[in-house]
């Protein structure tokens, strides 16, 4: 969560599985967007000798819809390859890497990145270097690290900057407490307790359990002229991660072969889509499908199982929830969230509606302009910033708690004026905050924070 090991398949294939999915105006830069998409998920920092990488056999991208027709108009896309410098050695680094072109350095990763319009394609980089890992401070030194992580920012011309390397982990969620029949610790005193003797666990703090882990980001800001149509400020947005259809294992060289065209085996839109709202018996086939293809899970959304869950697992709270799920009213609400984008009357002053098309991608409406850090709420639109989820998505906002809150009707009011959502709808959380990532983000692109060390930090 948001998307970390969301789907059995991918849940075994780390490197493809995409977590988290960003996408903002630049608030240093509002004249471009920044689009972030992170994968390989609970990087424990001291994870070596071979530390996380990429994969050189997976083809990552960041995808555009400018249309609204939930299929690709511009495509990103990602590809790695990986170089020892001393294949003797079992070591990482044999030294201080103090430079991105440390010789020190024994094991490095490098990118090309394309650009794929329509059926045509265009390099805008090649042999780009990734940063290494944040080892400790003999191999990575604290005060050289954000340099050489500097290092890899690479300026493309055309108003283009990339990054791809690892990255403190930004998302929070309490994990331990939701997957524990979707306790949240702040409340839980209201939780039933499902006739267990002597149990009634008192409200507490919520616990980030993805705190003092990395993940690995691919970062991308471009001109927003580069990727919206005259007159269309809003764009769709999804990752990918895809596989050649052939994987073959050569015991000879103790290496795996693989062949074929690629296919798609990963893909995130919103934060929870495939996590909270596809059934286990679909999400596999949902991380395979392009957005277009999403009405085949409309009812996933439109019925959502978490509705019905939350008046179970709180007794009495939400009654109005309740009835509301009990009469199976369709949720326009969510279908227009996460769907189609929010039409021009629904929240005043506001729309990123992209369609009648529906198709589970982050939709942002480049003409709003970045909210001054400030006047920013962690709760986006509902917290009354239009800067903020589900107009894109920054990387402070708080998605589990505005998803909650959406799931339990707070939302539905916007479209049934008849309905009054339950007091407790508007106070769900799992108790955090950003102030609860020890990692605080950066000012400027990658956004991201400094990787956690593995020294440093607890693992």
């Amino acid at each position: 969560m948001s998307s970390h090991r969301e789907a059995p398949e991918i849940s075994k294939d780390p490197v493809a599985d995409s977590t988290d999915l960003y996408a903002f105006v630049s608030p240093d830069k509002p004249h471009t967007v920044t689009l972030i998409a992170n994968y390989v998920p609970l990087q424990l920092p001291a994870g070596g000798p071979n530390f996380y990488e990429f994969g050189d056999d997976v083809q990552y991208q960041v995808h555009i819809d400018n249309n609204g027709d939930g299929q690709a108009d511009i495509s990103y896309q990602f590809r790695f390859r990986t170089e020892l410098t001393d294949p003797d050695t079992f070591l990482y680094n044999t030294g201080p890497i103090e430079s991105i072109g440390s010789p020190n350095w024994n094991r490095r990763q490098f990118y090309d990145v394309t650009v794929v319009t329509g059926q045509a394609q265009r390099t805008l980089g090649t042999r780009l270097a990734c940063p290494p890992c944040n080892i400790g401070p003999l191999s990575t030194p604290a005060a050289d690290y954000p340099g050489i992580a500097a290092a890899a920012v690479h300026d493309l011309g055309g108003g283009v900057t990339v990054f791809a390397g690892q990255r403190a982990e930004a998302f929070y969620v309490d994990l331990g407490a939701i997957f524990d029949l979707g306790d949240l610790r702040p409340f839980q005193n209201l939780h039933t307790t499902f006739n267990i003797p002597g149990l009634r666990l008192p409200a507490a703090p919520g616990v980030n359990a993805t705190n003092n882990l990395n993940v690995h980001s691919i970062a991308i800001q471009v001109p927003i002229s580069a990727v919206t149509r005259k007159g269309h400020p809003t764009i769709g947005v999804w990752t990918t991660a895809s596989r050649q259809r052939v994987t073959l294992w050569d015991a000879d060289q103790g290496e795996n072969v693989t062949s074929g065209p690629f296919r798609q085996v990963s893909r995130l839109g919103n934060p929870l889509f495939n996590e909270v709202l596809v059934p286990l018996g679909k999400k596999d086939r949902w991380n395979s499908l392009p957005p277009a293809d999403d009405k085949l899970f409309a009812p996933c959304v439109t019925q959502p199982e978490l509705a019905g869950l939350l008046p179970v697992l709180y007794p009495g709270v939400f009654p109005h929830l309740a009835a509301l799920d009990a009469a199976k009213k369709p949720r326009a609400d969510l279908e227009a969230i996460l769907l189609t984008g929010i039409p021009a009357g629904v929240v005043p002053g506001f729309t990123n509606f992209t369609g009648p098309v529906l198709a589970d991608m982050l939709r942002l409406n480049t003409s709003i302009p970045p909210t001054p850090a400030g006047k920013a709420s962690i709760f986006g639109l509902l917290g009354g910033d239009a800067g903020g989820f589900p107009n894109g998505r920054r990387v402070t906002d708080d998605v589990v708690a505005i998803e909650l809150r959406a799931i339990a009707g707070v939302t539905f009011a916007l479209i049934d004026k008849t309905f009054k959502p339950d007091a407790a709808a508007g106070q769900l959380t799992d108790g955090l905050t950003p102030a609860s990532v020890h990692a605080p983000p950066l000012g400027h692109f990658p956004y991201l924070g400094v990787p956690y060390s593995g020294y440093d930090e607890p693992s």
